[in-house]
């Protein structure tokens, strides 16, 4: 007796908007294949704005309850800081940012490996294992380059990364069986 295979089901307008999406994220991994240095460059100064903003909402609050506090300063204080060091020097931030997407690589390809051998059963399963398999290679890639190819590795890998979840996504809307 064979194995019995799984169908993984769609309706219509799932189907449609996750190829939407697929096709979504393939393009932006594009965008970072292609312009990685403008890609880094450009998620240093958002991660700086986001810092340097958190750090004016804590420092606020800071003043409207803890202003007798001096400890109760620091927190505002480093994110302001730290948010400035990285606007003024973006390719240091790119680094950091190469480390933390590192940590994330590798968490991506161990929970995709692990959602695959969930979907096993079913049609199209293989593309979530592939897609951690490639995770977990570029997290390897990351880290032996890291940090001197921080600043093009972040926007290819991440491309690739986006083009990979892109397709994985494409392939388990494709072979799943529509629901009507």
């Amino acid at each position: 007796m064979g194995r019995l295979e799984m169908a993984f089901v769609m309706d219509k307008n799932s189907r449609k908007r996750t190829i939407m999406l697929a096709v979504g994220l393939i393009l932006v991994g594009l965008i970072g294949i292609v312009l990685p240095q403008v890609i880094a460059v450009t998620l240093s100064w958002l991660v700086a704005l986001l810092l340097i903003v958190a750090g004016a909402i804590t420092a606020y609050l800071t003043w409207l309850n803890y202003s007798r506090t001096g400890l109760a300063w620091l927190k505002p204080f480093l994110l302001i800081i730290l948010g400035l060091l990285i606007g003024f020097d973006p390719l240091a931030g790119a680094a950091a940012l190469g480390l933390l997407l590192i940590i994330y690589f590798l968490l991506d390809g161990f929970a995709s490996i692990s959602f695959a051998f969930i979907l096993r059963p079913m049609r199209g399963w293989a593309w979530t294992l592939i897609n951690g398999i490639i995770s977990l290679t570029l997290a390897v890639i990351f880290l032996f380059s890291w940090p001197f190819g921080s600043v093009w590795l972040v926007g290819t890998l991440v491309g690739i990364s986006l083009i990979i979840d892109g397709g994985a996504l494409l392939g388990l809307a494709l072979s799943a069986d529509p629901l009507d």
